[in-house]
């Protein structure tokens, strides 16, 4: 076992003059858990955040049981923190909050199936470096490396390549403790339908313990980005995804403009062609001030996109490095954000209807870029891509210097061209779906809902975000 001590968990920090307790616990049990009173939690975007009664941050199985007892007997509610950075109110609670960072070792490492056993609070950044030493790597990987093993999966993280899922179809096996304080052991041929909930277990099935990853090889990628316009991606929309097996593109509203991207496996030397003076000087400390400034003046907006897009992204560019180096990236700007996926045949349809919508409302400031990535179709049970090739399609709003920019006439219309289209949203960002739209958009959600109900019937993994879902 490789042990990870660090607790690298920035959002959540003991104010001064706070109280750190402990919680009275049954006789028979030797050690005390102790919870922490007094915390402001926000997530990394500052758009959603709670004040929970306690929080946990527990050492081992046994804390976990004693915080699920102590729950059970003042009838509150628990939900366990990943790496914060959900753009939605799925992480908060009032009552009971767990922080996992203090169980983040991998277990163990397969080198032959190559395999990687981990505790559900190990970041992947942290991991990366782990596979890094063993000459493995996660075949695909989200954008943001400060995520938890249980909180990649529990939302449903992706990126894109029409030839790999979603992360959770990477989990080969992973460990729940039940409300009961039963551990129950999931995988293909071990409890296989709780396997399929689990996944993407948003949370409310119980507390992910282990999770254990299939992996391939290291391997190195070369990443090409150049300018295309929205017309000629749409129409070449079938040879991209064949040339390239890590495609995406970028669209830059009030603009036909299109950053196209090809990440692809490589022998190459890595280099890279970053500079700090076009990267932050202007690409965040200079963007950043003009948005503030459209915030006064929206109509600035279009403008920013069309000189953004000529100033870093109108040239080709490339870079070579290890593959999860290629696959994330520093996301620098605070921001709302919706992601909705969609069948990847409606996807010329549905990002037309966007920019003819967005040219028809020009109060509407749509930052930049919007964008567009694909996935393979899986089986997991509350997954977007459940049985059909997704398109996502990413739209974001930023909140410069802190600011919150008027996003609901975005939100609503973008909204209304992705149900229209098919669409399911991701998990992890904002949405205004209620059980009875997601009925309609999961073929699978009365049999997640069953599962749920018998492993959590006391309803004890639920909160505020869960209870739109599943009440």
């Amino acid at each position: 076992m490789i042990p990870i001590p660090r607790d690298r968990f920035q959002p959540l920090r003991i104010p001064s003059g706070r109280s750190l307790w402990p919680i009275p616990i049954p006789r028979d049990l030797s050690r005390q858990v102790q919870g922490e009173s007094g915390f402001r939690f926000w997530n990394w975007s500052g758009t959603y955040g709670c004040s929970p009664e306690l929080l946990f941050r527990p050492r081992n199985v046994h804390e976990l049981r004693q915080i699920l007892d102590l729950a059970r007997r003042r009838q509150k509610r628990v939900k366990v923190l990943g790496g914060g950075h959900s753009p939605s109110d799925i992480a908060c609670s009032q009552d009971f909050l767990i922080h996992m960072g203090k169980l983040n070792r991998v277990l163990q490492v397969d080198k032959e199936k190559l395999q990687v056993k981990v505790e559900a609070g190990i970041l992947l950044s942290e991991l990366n470096l782990e596979l890094d030493k063993h000459g493995m790597a996660l075949a695909n990987l989200g954008a943001v490396a400060e995520v938890t093993a249980a909180g990649v999966i529990g939302t449903g993280t992706h990126n894109t390549g029409i030839g790999h899922g979603i992360l959770p179809t990477q989990v080969v096996a992973l460990s729940l403790l039940l409300a009961s304080g039963e551990i129950l052991e999931c995988s293909e041929s071990l409890n296989p339908e709780v396997f399929q909930a689990a996944r993407l277990h948003l949370g409310c099935l119980g507390i992910v313990l282990s999770v254990t990853f299939q992996c391939v090889p290291e391997f190195r990628l070369r990443e090409v980005a150049f300018p295309s316009t929205l017309p000629q991606v749409l129409e070449g929309l079938e040879q991209h995804l064949s040339r390239s097996q890590y495609f995406r593109f970028l669209w830059f509203p009030h603009s036909d403009n299109v950053r196209i991207v090809y990440q692809d496996p490589t022998q190459q030397a890595p280099r890279s062609s970053s500079s700090w003076f076009w990267d932050y000087a202007v690409g965040f400390y200079l963007l950043e001030f003009l948005l503030w400034i459209s915030s006064f003046f929206p109509g600035l907006v279009v403008w920013i996109n069309r000189v953004f897009f000529r100033l870093l992204f109108n040239s080709r560019v490339e870079n070579v490095d290890r593959s999860h180096r290629i696959l994330t990236y520093e996301c620098r700007f605070r921001q709302h954000v919706q992601d909705w996926a969609i069948p990847i045949g409606r996807t010329k349809e549905a990002l037309l209807e966007l920019q003819a919508a967005l040219d028809g409302n020009p109060g509407i400031a749509a930052h930049f870029p919007v964008e567009i990535r694909f996935s393979r179709r899986d089986e997991i049970l509350l997954s977007p891509c459940f049985r059909r090739d997704s398109c996502f399609i990413n739209v974001i709003l930023y909140r410069p210097y802190g600011k919150d920019i008027p996003r609901f006439r975005y939100w609503n219309l973008y909204e209304g061209i992705m149900r229209k289209h098919g669409g399911r949203p991701h998990w992890a960002k904002a949405h205004s779906c209620t059980r009875k739209d997601l009925e309609l958009m999961y073929p699978e959600f009365p049999k997640f809902c069953a599962i749920r109900e018998k492993l959590d019937p006391g309803g004890i993994f639920l909160n505020a975000y869960l209870e739109k879902v599943f009440c």
